[in-house]
């Protein structure tokens, strides 16, 4: 497995990828298939592209992005000690293969040299308990939950907010 930050180039494996992500785990996503499944290739470029405090981490498999998470720092001044982790997502194929670990293990010492940064927050769906049990395992800890987080196809789903101060 290699771990690597996405850029440009990557584009069409990861949207193959975000698609997988959107219709296999719906309910964990703030977007839809439907809407991303219509994004130009350009405009995924341009999403993918890192810069200063925003990136996708990849994890490849024999040539194959199967694991992805995006870390986007705050920029208001007041808030730039925090980050966010979204968009988390490991194929089902290569789940318990600590992929996921091994993925967000690179992402948290990739970002533990920027300056100023003091805390990583991130949102689960609450039932995700696969999910929870490996943010907690890499030190993040809830400090609330967010009723009606998420609403898909009438259902409603709960959020856990998570933290990890670094």
């Amino acid at each position: 497995m290699t771990i690597s930050i996405l850029n440009e180039h990557d584009a069409e494996a990861y949207q193959e990828l975000r698609l997988q992500a959107l219709q296999t785990n719906p309910e964990a996503f703030g977007s839809t298939y439907e809407r991303e499944a219509a994004f130009s290739l350009s405009f995924v470029q341009e999403r993918l592209t890192p810069s200063e405090g925003k990136f996708t981490m990849g994890a490849w498999v024999d040539g194959d992005l199967v694991g992805m998470a995006t870390f986007v720092r705050e920029t208001s001044p007041k808030m730039a000690h925090k980050g966010n982790i979204f968009g988390m997502f490991v194929s089902p194929d290569m789940r318990g293969k600590a992929v996921g670990r091994s993925l967000l293990e690179e992402l948290l010492q990739h970002i533990k040299g920027f300056d100023g940064l003091e805390q990583i927050n991130l949102t689960v769906v609450s039932d995700n308990e696969a999910a929870k049990r490996l943010y907690t395992s890499l030190g993040f800890t809830v400090f609330g939950v967010e009723k009606h987080g998420l609403k898909f196809d009438g259902c409603y789903y709960d959020e856990d907010w998570m933290v990890l101060r670094l």
